[in-house]
């Protein structure tokens, strides 16, 4: 059994790693563009690791996580701005400029956008906007 995770293992690191897919954010409502680099966090890892660990974010970045409801920023060396969605990419909320060692949470939303500190203000997202994913193959660094 170890044998063969450690083949297994072996084969997985020695494939060339595919092109990072990272997402475009409109907001349909407003026509007007919310992100164009933005990561999916949709497992375990990704999820639990979130932002953590970064020092900024950049306008035009951001993490999608899915499913979720409440994140912190506990840890955190920046504000954000967040966008609580539901199924239909509806916001159902926004926070703008949360700082480090804060909770926020939504329990109607199905998944939270965060965002670099001032996108909402400089896009004028709004509750009840529809936002439309586009995904892109991007360098890695965006």
């Amino acid at each position: 059994m170890n044998l063969t995770r450690r083949i297994l293992d072996r084969i997985v690191r020695s494939r060339p790693a595919k092109p990072e897919v990272r997402l475009r954010i409109s907001n349909v409502t407003r026509q007007v563009e919310i992100a164009h680099c933005v990561d999916l966090a949709d497992h375990g890892a990704k999820r639990r690791k979130g932002l953590l660990g970064r020092d900024m974010l950049a306008a035009g970045e951001g993490l999608w996580i899915v499913p979720c409801e409440a994140v912190h920023t506990f840890g955190m060396q920046f504000p954000i701005d967040l966008v609580y969605l539901d199924r239909d990419m509806r916001v159902k909320k926004i926070r703008s400029d949360v700082p480090p060692l804060r909770i926020s949470a939504c329990l109607s939303a199905h998944s939270v956008l965060e965002l670099a500190s001032g996108s909402i203000r400089s896009t004028g997202t709004k509750p009840g906007d529809r936002l439309e994913f586009s995904a892109a193959l991007v360098p890695n660094n965006c």
